[in-house]
C-alpha cells in the first residue's frame, strides 16, 4: 500500500486526530491511575477518610486534565487552535469536568450504591466504564466545539456582518415632511 495514498484518504485526517487523541488519552490514563491509587492506599485510603475514593477521583483526573490539555492543544488539535487561547481553555476545561463527572458518578455508583468497594472494582469503574464513557463524550465535544476549525471562521463572519451593519445608517428624514406623519400627529395633539 502506498503511504501517500493512505494520508490523502479522505478518513486519514480523522484517523490520525483519534490516534493522537488515544496516545494523549494514555498518557492522561497512566497520570490517573497512579495518582488515583496512590492516594486511594495513602491519604484518601477509605477506611480512614470518608468518600476518599471520590476525592481520590477527583484530584487524579484534574492532574489528568491538565496533562491532557497541553497534549491536546499542543499536539491532537494543533492545526485546529483557536485564536483564544483563554476561551479555548475555559471550553476545555469545562468539557474535561463534565468528564470527569462521568467516571466519578462511575466510582460512586459503583462504590457507594452497588457496594462494590476493592480496590479492584474502584480500578474498574474508574479505569474501565468511566474512562471509555468520559474518552467518547470528550472526544466528541473537543472535536467539534472546543477545537472546531469552524469556530474562528464562524467568528470571522460574525465580525464581519457585524461591520456591514455598523456601516448602514437610516435616512435622516425630518416628521414634517412626510405626509403621513403629518396627519399622525395632527391627531394626537387634539
Amino acid at each position: 500500500m502506498n503511504l501517500s495514498r493512505v494520508k490523502s484518504a479522505s478518513w486519514y485526517p480523522l484517523f490520525m486526530q483519534l490516534f493522537k487523541f488515544a496516545v494523549v488519552g494514555g498518557a492522561g490514563f497512566v497520570v490517573t491511575a497512579v495518582s488515583f491509587n496512590l492516594l486511594r492506599v495513602g491519604p484518601l485510603n477509605p477506611e480512614h477518610v470518608k468518600n476518599g475514593v471520590v476525592i481520590a477521583t477527583v484530584i487524579a483526573t484534574t492532574l489528568a486534565i491538565i496533562t491532557n490539555w497541553l497534549g491536546n492543544r499542543f499536539w491532537t488539535f494543533a492545526t485546529h487552535r483557536s485564536n483564544s487561547t483563554v476561551r479555548e481553555g475555559v471550553e476545555f476545561f469545562a468539557v474535561s469536568f463534565a468528564g470527569m463527572g462521568i467516571s466519578t458518578l462511575c466510582v460512586w455508583v459503583s462504590h457507594d450504591v452497588l457496594g462494590f468497594t476493592s480496590a479492584a472494582a474502584d480500578n474498574i469503574a474508574l479505569n474501565g466504564v468511566g474512562l471509555i464513557l468520559g474518552s467518547v463524550f470528550r472526544f466528541v465535544l473537543y472535536r467539534y466545539w472546543v477545537f472546531s476549525p469552524n469556530r474562528d471562521r464562524a467568528a470571522e463572519e460574525i465580525t464581519d456582518l457585524e461591520a456591514s451593519a455598523a456601516e448602514f445608517t437610516e435616512p435622516d428624514i425630518e416628521i414634517s415632511k412626510v405626509p403621513e406623519a403629518k396627519s399622525v400627529a395632527r391627531d394626537e395633539i387634539h
